[in-house]
């Protein structure tokens, strides 16, 4: 099953890891890396599923996506 994106997904260059940077600020410590953008958002999908999927085994609150831009102070 595909993954729909419906958390806001934060997409960057690391000049430290010398490679995009895909981060999912709603699910803690949900990321993933690529050498391209479109990489690195194919990989998050895949990172998404499996915290989601880690989420459902451990019995864990799994947000549901806010569904707007987030703000950080």
């Amino acid at each position: 099953m595909e993954t729909l994106v419906k958390y806001e997904v934060i997409l960057y260059w690391s000049n430290e890891d010398e490679a995009f940077v895909a981060e999912v600020p709603e699910l803690l410590g949900c990321m993933a890396h690529g050498s391209t953008q479109e990489t690195a958002l194919a990989n998050v999908k895949e990172a998404i599923q499996l915290w989601i999927d880690t989420a459902k085994e451990f019995g864990d609150l799994i947000p549901e996506p806010k569904g707007r831009k987030l703000m950080f102070a």
